[in-house]
């Protein structure tokens, strides 16, 4: 059994082959050809440790994640198999793989459903999910300047996150980017709504990956009441753990709305006309963390020599 640290995944996964895995993977959980383990957390004194996985026949693997989350610091391992007779194939650091993925994902809602026109992308927080965002978005979906709020980015923040996209990026109070973007992106650790949901212009596409704890929310029930669908991963996952929906008032009839990933995967669901508004709600799933291992695994052993899953 191998082990894979973050550094081999950055050099053994480009963000264009993490989409492609990761929209095969939903496509076949769409049709039930592969399946989720919902995320469970346990908390003892402090210490959190949470486990999520999936199994995915038609990749190979199946497997799981399992984190810690000390003093708000999470620390990953994935753990992964032969579906095909069930070998331990790898264990792999999972903190590359989970901030690829994240923003893979939200690439992938956002290249559907985002305006054609899109130009501007806002962003709530430029850490490290971010800033893969910010990266991701801009090279994919032909976005040109960067609006960034986050109070604790440091003085170099435009700089550095100009040098990494390539893009204009300009500092924006966090009023002025819910006026201005196309495409948004809440990164952050807010427990209470970012901006006013009445702001968002017409059209945009908001990709909110902040959180996945039932208590915290990054985004109002303004703006979930105006947007036309909301996308999530995994319903049974998303409605327990998203706060920005468990919070949300029950007479905005939020149920109606929601869609899961398939959906859009398959053109079920897709934008109509420029003013409409668009919600991807992520919290992660361990379908996401098990494709992109396989994918890992599968470039690092034709390139080593390893054994096939």
């Amino acid at each position: 059994m191998r082990h894979i640290t973050d550094a081999m995944v950055d050099a053994a996964v480009t963000a264009d082959e993490a989409r492609q895995i990761l929209e095969e993977a939903f496509v076949a959980f769409g049709k039930q050809e592969a399946a989720m383990q919902a995320r469970i957390r346990t908390d003892a004194g402090g210490v959190k440790l949470s486990t999520l996985g999936a199994v995915i026949p038609g990749q190979q693997v199946t497997g799981a994640k399992v984190y810690t989350t000390i003093s708000g610091q999470f620390n990953f391992v994935i753990v992964l198999f032969s579906a095909r007779d069930g070998r331990p194939l790898a264990t792999l650091e999972a903190g590359a793989l989970t901030r690829i993925r994240t923003a893979a994902c939200s690439v992938l809602a956002a290249s559907r459903l985002a305006r054609q026109n899109a130009r501007v992308l806002g962003l709530y927080g430029a850490g490290t999910q971010g800033t893969e965002h910010a990266i991701q978005m801009t090279r994919t979906l032909g976005l040109d300047r960067v609006l960034v709020h986050d109070l604790h980015g440091g003085p170099d923040l435009q700089q550095r996150l100009s040098r990494v996209t390539g893009v204009t990026v300009e500092g924006r109070s966090a009023h002025e980017i819910a006026q201005e973007a196309d495409v948004i992106v809440t990164a952050s650790r807010s427990t209470t709504p970012l901006f006013d949901g009445a702001t968002v212009k017409p059209g945009a596409f908001i990709a909110a990956i902040g959180s996945s704890l039932p208590t915290t929310r990054e985004l109002d029930d303004t703006l979930l009441g105006r947007a036309r669908s909301i996308i999530v991963e995994w319903k049974p996952q998303t409605l327990v753990e998203a706060g920005d929906l468990v919070l949300a008032d029950r007479s905005l009839g939020l149920e109606e709305k929601i869609v899961e990933f398939p959906s859009i995967l398959n053109g079920d669901l897709t934008r109509q006309n420029n003013d409409e508004i668009f919600l991807y709600k992520s919290v992660g799933v361990g379908l996401e963390d098990i494709a992109l291992a396989g994918l890992a695994y599968r470039n690092l052993a034709e390139r080593e020599g390893w054994p096939a899953p």
